[in-house]
């Protein structure tokens, strides 16, 4: 699960760097959620394109409408576009991060559970006689209606 939230926005950001080409924008439009992030190319070949910002692990840039950045998009796909500030140093993935902790805990745990399973099956009581009584004088007699087997 973690790699399903690490393997896209990774992707992204490697396809970007390798053939990406870095232009200015400014933002045109910005949903409130947000959703979305339009911009307007300023700079480049695709001067005056308003494409929206693809998201990076569900999260888009902290910016106003009115405002200037720099943008990297696909040349082969310009719907493919992130800041360029997030194409150099990727934010926190939380996502990732997250799904990674929540199997890390995930595994320990079966781990622990396997171990303590063994071990109650190696030392669990075999014979009545081996089992303690609450009056150290009495023996302890086996109840016929309750046999002593391995959980």
């Amino acid at each position: 699960m973690a790699l399903f939230f690490w393997l896209p926005a990774r992707s992204l950001v490697d396809d970007l760097r390798s053939n990406g080409s870095t232009v200015a924008a400014t933002v045109t439009g910005v949903d409130n959620k947000p959703k979305y992030v339009k911009v307007r190319l300023v700079t480049g070949p695709r001067m005056g394109a308003e494409v929206k910002l693809s998201d990076y692990a569900g999260m888009y840039p902290d910016v106003n409408t009115g405002d200037s950045l720099l943008v990297t998009y696909d040349t082969e796909d310009p719907s493919r576009i992130l800041s360029d500030s997030w194409v150099t140093n990727p934010p926190f993935n939380l996502p990732f991060y997250g799904a990674s902790v929540g199997a890390v805990l995930f595994l320990v745990g079966t781990v622990a559970a396997t171990l303590r399973r063994r071990w109650i099956l190696r030392n669990w009581p075999t014979d009545a006689t081996a089992t303690v009584s609450a009056d150290r004088e009495k023996p302890c007699i086996p109840d016929n209606t309750h046999p002593l087997t391995k959980p």
